[in-house]
Parts: C-alpha cells; structure tokens; sequence
C-alpha cells in the first residue's frame, strides 16, 4: 500500500484522519480488505491488487470501482477512490456463511437482493463464463499449472450447455458473478451485496446458479432460489438453466482457485485459506454433476424453453 491507511482516510475527508482501530476483514480471498474506525465513522477500505486481474481472477480496478460505484444501495456506497483503492460505506450486519445461505428462509432474501442488483444501472464490462473458462483453461496450460484429472474430457459438455443457453438467451443484467456466501451481509433489513471483483453484464440466471454452487445446493434448494427470482414467469427451462450454470460454475471456478494457489499463493490476502484443496472440492462437486443422468434433460430444456413449473 503506498498510503497509509491515515494517510488515506485525510485525503478522503472523513474525519481527521486519526485512525482510532484497523482490523483486517476475512472472508476476502483476494485483495486486502481493512474496517477502519476514526473520529468520523466506521469504514471499509479496499485495496486492489493490480496481480488479481493480470491474472485473470478479476476484472481491472477501474471496472469493479465503476461497479461498485453504480451497485450502491444494494453494495456499499463508494465514499472515496483513488487508483487501486476504494473507501467503502461500513455495512453493519451479519456476514453469511454456507449454512446461512443454505437456510429456506434466507434464499427467497438472496434472490430478492439479486433482483434489486439486476434491475439497477448497468455495468461496465461484460462478462461471459464460458469465455472465462477457456481463459483460465488456457493460462494453467500456460504456466503449466495442475489441472485435475479428467477436466479436459468434459470440454465437449461445456460447449454443449452454451449452446443451449444461446439458443433461449436471457437479457444481459449488472451481475456480480462470485456470490459466495461471504459476499452477502444481513443489515436487519436486507441482505446487502459486496466484492464486485468479478463484475459485469451477464446471464442472470448465472449469477443463481453461481449462489447454488457456493452454497452446494441440491436440486430442491436451486428450485427454490430461482422460484423465489422469476416468481410468476418460472419455468421448467429456467430451472434447468440454472442448475446448468451451477455446472458450469464449479467447472471454471475450479481453475479460478488453481491459478490462485499457482501464482498469486505468495500473494494470497488470506494466508490460512486453502485453495488448492478448494480446487480439489469445486472440481469434486463438478464431477457429481456431470456424471448426473438428468444432465442431457437439463441442455434440451434449456435449449428448448420447457412449460410452467407447477
């Protein structure tokens, strides 16, 4: 960090500078991430490591600042930004983890928070996973990175579910697209939305299966989230669709957590956190799905748009 952080917190104008505690926040396996308290408040600073995006973990800084930026409300707002790092609104509340998500109660309140993100401004940046998948594909062959046994043998079932999402697509929407269950605070009222590391215009029905993935849901509790998103307009199709994308998610971020653990472990903002070892589950939750005999059902509902779910 070039600054500190009072030097940071002056030059953001919030209170005098004098920085009264700094704790580093967990959860965030990338960037370093600080709670901050002064004389004038509680707040969260990031600072982005420019490695992140070279390696194609995240998106550049000035794109997931911009994010950020229009995200507000359902994120934090951006209260201060600089190069690389952002001052962040302090969000007071619980930080979920995997079983909180995995609770009914809860995932009608995660769709509703992700239904708030995709109706708001659009993002800068696209972001498409397929496309994400070869790049980390092509990165771990690069830098000659271990990729699991097997992972090229399922290629062809990737290509198959994009097509049959292309075939039936659905309006590009502001996404997050890494909602694991640390990126959702319960404020009391809302659940609120944070790290936008990965932002971008997207598939929405990705960003449900991607929060099915993070949470490990079976196939009654990928039902529900998405039930509770589309509400009225559920189909057959859309379900499948989802619960594809959870697929697809376990298959790209198996390599997003190689690369991590390859080149940036060094680096790593949280040093405890075993990625290799959540390559390895990510790849193992993979695998379950592609061997699942309903997983063809699943590509030609998607492709051809099946009847109501009653």
């Amino acid at each position: 960090m070039a600054l500190s952080v009072a030097e940071i917190m002056a030059r953001a104008g919030l209170g005098s500078g004098d920085v009264i505690a700094c704790t580093t926040l967990t959860g965030g396996l990338s960037h370093r991430v600080l709670r901050v308290e002064t004389d004038g408040g509680t707040y969260v600073v990031r600072v982005l490591d420019p490695a992140v995006s070279e390696a194609g973990l995240g998106v550049p800084a000035r794109l997931e600042i911009e994010n950020t930026v229009r995200a507000a409300g359902v994120g934090p707002a951006v209260l201060y930004a600089d190069g690389d790092t952002m001052v962040l609104e302090y969000i007071e509340g619980a930080t979920l983890d995997r079983d909180d998500v995995r609770r009914l109660e809860t995932i009608p309140r995660l769709a509703a928070a992700c239904r708030r993100l995709h109706a708001g401004p659009a993002f800068a940046g696209d972001f498409n996973i397929f496309r994400k998948a070869e790049e980390l594909l092509d990165r771990c062959r690069r830098h000659d990175l271990r990729v699991p046994d097997g992972y090229g043998d399922h290629l062809p079932v990737m290509t198959a579910i994009e097509g049959a999402v292309e075939r039936a697509p659905l309006p590009a929407a502001p996404c997050h697209n890494d909602l694991l269950p640390e990126n959702f605070i319960d404020d009391g009222h809302d659940v609120r939305i944070v790290d936008f590391q990965l932002s971008g215009m997207n598939d929405p029905a990705f960003e449900l299966g991607d929060i099915a993935a993070e949470g490990d849901f079976e196939p009654g509790r990928v039902e529900a989230l998405a039930a509770a998103y589309f509400g009225g307009e559920m189909s057959a199709a859309l379900l499948a669709r989802v619960r594809l994308y959870l697929l697809v998610s376990n298959v790209t971020w198996t390599l997003w957590f190689a690369i991590h653990h390859g080149l940036l472990a060094h680096r790593a903002a949280d040093a405890a956190f075993d990625y290799d070892a959540e390559a390895a589950d990510k790849w193992g939750q993979a695998r379950r799905d592609l061997a699942d005999p309903d997983l063809g059902r699943l590509i030609d509902l998607t492709a051809h748009r099946g009847r109501a779910v009653t």
